[in-house]
């Protein structure tokens, strides 16, 4: 850092003009890796959780249409059947709807870590221009 006592204010306002420029393309470096980062592994999760909803859908469709069957004849009637069948998979679709609404609520793709990055620089700076 240059001596700061024979510089002229003109100079002083350039050397804090670049700093500042420096500091903003490092804060927005920042800010572009976190963000990538937290998108990169979101959409691993993604595409984990379609691959799994696919083999689950098959499951499903197989598991219901055996209740159905077994139920119908235990019931004797294999309307009533699919009403009681259809009526539990609604229940519970509207419970893990319910749930996963409530997870997705604490998620978030704030970066963090900038954010705290320039509440720093900004006390910085301006202890710096404060004296």
């Amino acid at each position: 850092m240059p001596d700061h006592g024979h510089q002229t204010i003109r100079e002083l306002a350039g050397e804090a003009l670049r700093d500042t420029s420096d500091l903003a393309q490092k804060e927005l470096a920042l800010f572009l890796l976190e963000v990538s980062e937290q998108v990169r592994a979101a959409s691993f999760g993604v595409a984990l959780i379609i691959a799994a909803a696919v083999f689950a859908i098959g499951a499903i469709v197989l598991w219901t249409q055996a209740l159905v069957d077994w139920l119908a004849t235990v019931l004797g009637s294999a309307p009533l059947a699919a009403l009681v069948v259809g009526g539990v998979m609604a229940l519970i679709a509207t419970a893990l709807a319910l749930y996963g609404r409530r997870v997705m609520a604490g998620f978030s793709l704030a970066p963090r870590r900038t954010m705290r990055s320039l509440q720093r620089d900004a006390a910085v700076l301006s202890e710096r221009v404060t004296g």
